[in-house]
């Protein structure tokens, strides 16, 4: 447990009598603090009134101010945020959005009572001034120029900084850097030599064994653990060459909790990549797992100079900031919190490692910080997801920006790395890219007579490492699924024609194409063909015309067949989803939508498919014939066309083909097969449920999207019954070696002595190990952890689940015994809030602070920031929460689930169940996901943990796939308490 910050008589600095406020909050929900000269304890009335009266020192005001208003009108005076002075100073650098973590960022103890957190804001406000005055020239002369422009805004911090800045003494001489356009002070990539293609080489035990123990070494680990020397020599299996086609050497490798199984893969496959001259990627599911694997990589250098050349974390181009996107953004830009906010953010953008705003090193609580009535909060304008590039807007080498660009660093960086940290849906498209450049390559090779180059002639996803491996199988489900809504049309529709009517930037096809096409007339021809073709797609306004009924009971006006067809679909969700209810006993969230199975569907629905599957056609044909014009020029003009306009019309043709050749006949696909009457749909079943690769079957359903319960869209879509098979054509037949790696990998069963049952079952279902002729090897490497004695595991049986009175009740009785470090997980979003609502204010009279995905104004990563950083803090919250999870240590002791997480009986699942096992299946799928969310609780030898079922009907035989030693015991609430408090406590 952290010790309290120890009090003592306020000490303003010097600067602060004229520059900051003398009162520092600290703040609970149950009481607050101010320290400083008139120091106080305040009831939360009075702090409300107080909080429209006077400045005041605080960390994270926007949570603050949630906490103490909700959604009610209220004043508020201009406080000093702390948090916005740790971006200003420490930009790029992590911090929790809260008093605690700031404080453990600059090298204090977590404060424990509102009196610790107010007196330890004024020694962060020390650190990061005293950081600011000894920092490098250059950082101090970029950081005065923010200053001065901050300061004519009205930024509260400004007049303080400025006085330190005033003490550093920066030389009268130098002209100040550009405060906002700091694109102009990015270094500029450089193109790399090919890397050609890696030595068909094998690892000895030896080489192993010696990377590993050096990578130890490295890291300060003195330990040797026998599991994890197990796991690295079982992993090198996957780097012997391949000699078989369409077979490569795989591996599924369960490694429990403890065993280090990151740096026991990230050994064998460093020594591969300087053996062989040759990449591998290791590919993870969420993105604190990426972040994690990059930090473990510092044990495989000598140096973080060479690290930074050999390994480099890629993500989708949605992933990045645009640098256009955030100078536009800029030049609207007109209030004072808009441009103070502006600042802020282009600071990171000089010092990011990488320019990943969505989850790399950019603070997201940042723009939370906004004021709710700025035209940036209101509008969204200078958040992530409005500054990156998520439309495929780029222009590439047309863009002013390019040669700094964030993308094109991380795409050429990846080119010359040994390893590459990606995230498992990266890998799916970059394989697809794969097999289309070696088809491509293939065709012209043939054309000329030419053989092809051996660079081109095997793909770059040669060596793979999925952790997370359990979660392939949902991210291939999402890769490889069709998907047609309003708002993917709409996106269609402005990705061809630009941004109509708007001034923001957003131009159409033909603006960033059409001196590319100049003097080819077919295309310009195909070009405006195109755009007329375009003008039938949903556009602006389109969410409310399909979703808001009349008293026929159809849209208010659509525009175009696809309206059209979206609102004849939802009538048809309206109609079966209400027979559908009937016949359940699923209780559907208020945050979920409704759907229905495609087949059969209505007549109106019929017609209007047929419809839209004409108009999508019209834009396809000219879309391929633009496809073919750029192709044929990059074939036939190899020396006319000047390197800039070939990296152009390459970057336009990925976004062309993925459109022209996939997306839209998919969606033709999906809509022809709606215009099919029963008989003929009965009598062509084998034919037209068979598609993709090998006549894999598909499901097709419709369903609506729902945002605070309101229906904001209509969707039809289309998945795989079994996506691994995909997954094996695209991914893993073409690759070399593959390793799939989890802590939850096998089934978990308990096999008797003499029982021949496989384990590793459904996991070769699921990976696509199945789909391959040789099949997979298979390994289990127990955890090293005693769980006997570091874990408990209750089921209580007198707490009604379907009460969310008692299961609040419950959850408040056993954080409290836990004394904090609780995390309560929830398969209702409605449920999650009336719990919150139930159990906060009493939670706080105690001492323990509660969060809450879906009622706090914080991002997952960064609810699970402050969790970790607050060791008595409390969280509630959903599967994110609990895939995002990883907590050492103390700040996680407690588990407690409401109910059995059961997969959601949908469309899907129910296609699934029936391919895959029935009851058998889901039994499967419920044991994973608890013994993943149980792996969250021990994480290191020291640590002690509990898992909590408040469901009493839970089967025992769902906690078979838990670890050796952790005991099922079904007890009332009040034993439970006891042994928890005895257990966790025992002194």
């Amino acid at each position: 447990m952290s010790e309290d910050v120890t009090l003592k008589p306020p000490e303003t600095p010097v600067w602060w009598r004229d520059h900051a406020p003398k009162a520092a909050l600290g703040y609970s929900p149950a009481r607050a603090f101010i320290a400083g000269e008139d120091a106080r304890s305040l009831s939360v009335n009075e702090l409300r009134e107080l909080w429209g009266r006077e400045p005041l020192i605080v960390a994270n005001a926007a949570l603050v101010r949630t906490r103490l208003f909700g959604n009610r009108q209220h004043r508020e005076a201009r406080h000093f945020d702390v948090l916005e002075l740790f971006a200003f100073i420490r930009p790029a650098q992590f911090c929790a959005p809260s008093v605690a973590g700031l404080a453990l960022a600059c090298g204090y103890a977590e404060p424990q009572t509102p009196e610790a957190q107010a007196q330890v804001l004024f020694d962060v406000i020390t650190r990061l001034c005293e950081d600011l005055k000894v920092a490098p020239l250059g950082f101090r002369l970029v950081a005065q120029s923010g200053v001065r422009l901050m300061e004519k805004q009205g930024w509260p911090w400004a007049p303080l900084l400025q006085a330190v800045l005033d003490e550093s003494q920066i030389p009268a001489d130098y002209v100040p850097p550009p405060a906002l356009d700091v694109w102009t002070l990015l270094e500029e990539w450089e193109d790399q030599p090919p890397e050609g293609q890696a030595r068909a080489v094998s690892l000895t035990e030896e080489e192993v064994g010696a990377a590993l123990d050096a990578n130890l070494a490295r890291a300060g680990l003195d330990e040797r653990r026998p599991e994890q020397r197990e796991f690295a020599q079982k992993a090198r299996d996957i780097f012997a060459p391949k000699f078989m086609k369409d077979q490569p050497n795989m591996l599924l490798a369960e490694a429990g909790t403890g065993v280090g199984k990151t740096l026991g893969y990230l050994a064998p496959a460093h020594a591969w990549a300087r053996k062989a001259q040759g990449q591998v990627w290791v590919s993870t599911y969420t993105k604190a797992l990426q972040k994690q694997i990059y930090n473990d990589t510092r044990a495989l250098f000598d140096s973080p100079h060479e690290r930074a050349e050999q390994v480099v974390v890629r993500k989708g181009r949605e992933n990045y900031l645009c640098l256009l996107n955030f100078q536009e953004r800029l030049n609207g830009a007109h209030s004072q919190p808009e441009i103070i906010m502006a600042v802020l953010m282009a600071r990171w953008v000089l010092y990011s490692r990488d320019g990943d705003i969505m989850s790399g090193d950019f603070p997201t609580w940042l723009p939370s910080l906004l004021p709710p009535s700025s035209p940036a909060h209101v509008f969204q304008t200078l958040t992530p997801s409005a500054l990156v590039d998520r439309r495929g807007e780029c222009t590439y080498a047309a863009c002013p920006h390019y040669r700094v660009c964030f993308i094109e660093k991380s795409v050429r960086k990846a080119k010359s790395a040994t390893l590459v940290i990606a995230n498992h849906a990266l890998v799916m498209a970059q394989a697809a890219y794969d097999l289309r450049d070696v088809a491509r390559a293939e065709m012209e090779a043939e054309l000329n007579g030419e053989d092809m180059q051996d660079e081109v002639a095997v793909p770059a996803l040669s060596r793979l490492i999925f952790d997370e491996g359990h979660h392939v199988f949902e991210a291939a489900d999402s890769a490889f699924a069709t998907r047609l809504s309003g708002l993917e049309a709409f996106e269609l529709r402005r990705w061809i024609r630009g941004n109509e009517g708007r001034s923001r930037r957003g131009r159409g096809l033909e603006a960033r194409l059409g001196d590319l096409l100049s003097g080819d007339d077919a295309s310009k021809q195909a070009m405006q063909e195109l755009m007329r073709a375009a003008a039938v797609l949903p556009a602006e306004g389109f969410s409310q015309r399909i979703t808001v009924r009349t008293q026929s009971g159809g849209g208010l006006d659509p525009v175009g067949p696809i309206e059209a067809l979206l609102v004849e679909v939802y009538g048809q969700i309206d109609i079966r989803q209400g027979e559908a209810r009937l016949r359940s006993r699923f209780s559907a969230d208020g945050e979920q939508g409704g759907e229905c199975e495609a087949h059969p569907c209505l007549e109106g629905v019929a017609l209007a498919a047929k419809t839209a599957a004409r108009a999508l056609a019209a834009i396809e044909a000219p879309l391929l014939a633009l496809v073919r014009a750029l192709e044929d020029r990059l074939s036939n003009g190899k020396e006319d066309i000047e390197p800039a306009d070939r990296i152009r019309i390459e970057g336009a043709l990925r976004g062309l083909e993925r459109r022209a050749r996939m997306l839209l006949p998919a969606w033709r696909a999906l809509l022809q097969q709606l215009t099919l009457d029963d008989e003929a749909l009965s009598g062509a079943t084998a034919s037209l449920l068979e598609r993709g690769p090998e006549g894999a079957q598909t499901i097709d359903w419709f369903s609506t999207e729902v945002i605070r319960g309101r229906v904001v869209d209509v969707c039809l879509n289309r998945h795989y019954v079994d996506p691994s098979l995909p997954l094996a054509e695209y991914v893993l037949k073409p690759a070399h070696g593959v390793l799939v790696a989890s802590a939850t990998l096998s089934d978990g069963i308990k096999v008797e002595e003499g029982e021949s049952r496989d384990i590793f079952a459904l996991a070769r279902q699921r990976t696509g190990a199945n789909h391959l002729v040789m099949g997979a090897k298979a390994i289990r490497v127990a955890s090293p952890f005693d769980y006997a004695a570091q874990a408990r595991l209750f089921v209580v049986t007198d707490v009604s689940r379907e009460d969310a009175r008692s299961v609040g009740a419950a959850m408040q009785a056993l954080f409290v015994a836990a004394k904090g470090g609780a995390l309560g997980l929830f398969t209702a979003i409605r449920r999650l809030k009336a719990v919150y609502e139930q159990i906060n204010k009493p939670l706080s009279e105690q001492g323990l602070s509660l969060y809450a995905q879906h009622v706090d104004p914080l991002d997952v990563s960064d609810l699970i920031s402050v969790f970790r950083a607050e060791h008595h803090s409390c969280l509630l919250g959903t599967d994110a929460i609990r895939d995002g999870v990883d907590v050492p240590g103390p700040a996680l002791r407690l588990i407690a689930f409401d109910r059995i997480p059961w997969p959601r009986p949908d469309t899907l699942h129910r296609a699934r169940r029936q391919h895959f096992g029935a009851r058998l299946y889901d039994d499967a799928l419920t044991r994973a996901k608890l013994a993943q969310a149980f792996g969250r609780l021990i994480r290191r030898k020291d640590d002690r943990g509990v898992f909590v079922m408040l469901d009493s009907a839970a089967p025992t035989r769902l906690f078979s796939g838990l670890p050796e030693g952790v005991l099922v015991q079904r007890c009332t609430l009040a034993e439970a308490i006891t042994a928890i408090e005895m257990f966790l406590y025992p002194d």
